[in-house]
């Protein structure tokens, strides 16, 4: 049984699917200096709008997006759902404790802002009775939803799941906390670069629809690609600092091209995810310096769109099964490359049949998704 993507939905600081799509094809960034909050300093963010978005705003403006792009309409009340979000509604909070500082009074519907606000928003959007999942694995959270919601299918709990990560991180907390982890640029974001500072926040998300490739075919849906299999891993070893030596980065790696009938040398391209800090692009680079010797392309998303945390494995991979679809691989908005890797250059046509996306958060959490051109 194959699994197979047969919606987008994607928001970005660039825009909708398409206009953050044409937008990176043209090597353009939606990173701008910005001051939303007068109490810290202007700083390079990927912002939506000139205010930071709101996470309900996000999250039905993606799924009526997913929706649309799948040919599909309210209700589904078969279809699971599996929607993760790293911070929630956190900047609802920091909204209701500075109110409450003020006015010694809670005026806030707090039954409304839990951290499951998004996975329940999209169930009662589409009107659902199955299985509904909000998970949180830091920046690999929108990898783990995919892994979910494969996971469903295969153990025949559903045969159609909507999956994917929303975020609006871009709050003061957020921002200092990521400061005094001295994480954060304050000129631009660089992955992979010599002149790389650390990560700039970015809002976003995506959701990708998945199901059955016979459920798919019967009514006529488009499909972008097959996801083909996921590995997941922990280093156990600190909140926030990766394992230096990626055995544990490697095993998921490993357990992704086994359930997915892979092997290293079948892997074409790698969306990396790139997150403009040292220790984190320095041991992507050296995984796959070592196990990919035969160059498959490379590439990533955060120097246009900046780090949407949990949402940003979600939106790379939904750019990557465009890019399987389209057989074109988006270039890389970066500065001079500190690694020699195989990077895409320009956005140009290739030949792409499998593709792996790697996303690493918090915590040592490792995930790895494979995706397969679908063959029609």
């Amino acid at each position: 049984m194959k699994i197979v993507v047969s919606g987008v939905g994607m928001i970005s600081c660039l825009g909708n699917t398409q206009e953050t799509w044409e937008k990176m094809s043209q090597g353009l960034s939606g990173i701008k200096f910005a001051q939303p909050f007068s109490i810290l300093p202007p700083l390079p963010l990927g912002l939506i709008n000139p205010v930071p978005s709101d996470l309900k705003s996000l999250t039905l403006d993606l799924i009526e997006q997913t929706l649309y792009d799948a040919q599909l309409s309210p209700p589904l009340p078969n279809t699971a759902v599996v929607i993760g979000s790293s911070r929630g509604c956190q900047g609802n909070w920091e909204t209701f404790a500075t109110e409450y500082l003020e006015k010694k009074a809670f005026s806030f519907d707090w039954l409304n802002t839990f951290p499951c606000q998004p996975s329940q928003l999209v169930a009662q959007y589409i009107q659902c009775f199955a299985p509904v999942f909000a998970p949180m694995g830091a920046c690999a959270t929108g990898l783990m939803a995919i892994a979910q919601g494969y996971e469903l299918i295969k153990q025949g709990n559903c045969q159609r799941v909507i999956v994917g990560a929303v975020e609006a991180p871009i709050t003061p907390l957020t921002i200092v906390g990521f400061q005094q982890m001295k994480a954060l640029a304050v000129n631009g974001c660089y992955p992979f670069s010599q002149e790389r500072e650390g990560l700039v926040l970015g809002e976003g998300g995506a959701m990708l629809v998945l199901e059955t490739e016979e459920l798919a075919l019967s009514r006529g849906a488009k499909i972008y690609g097959e996801i083909a299999g996921w590995g997941l891993s922990c280093d156990g070893l600190a909140m926030a600092a990766p394992e230096v030596s990626a055995n544990s980065a490697l095993e998921a790696i490993k357990r992704c091209l086994n359930l997915s009938n892979l092997t290293f040398g079948n892997i074409e391209h790698i969306q990396t995810h790139g997150t403009a800090t040292a220790l984190n692009d320095g041991r992507e680079a050296r995984l796959i310096q070592t196990f990919f010797p035969h160059n498959p392309k490379v590439n990533h998303t955060k120097g246009s769109i900046g780090h949407t945390l949990g949402g940003s494995s979600a939106i790379a991979l939904a750019l990557t099964l465009i890019s399987l679809k389209k057989q074109i691989l988006l270039t890389n908005k970066t500065k001079s490359p500190e690694y020699n890797l195989n990077w895409v250059q320009k956005t140009a046509h290739h030949e792409i049949n499998n593709s792996l996306c790697f996303s690493f958060g918090f915590g040592g959490q490792n995930a790895i998704v494979a995706l397969k051109k679908i063959i029609n």
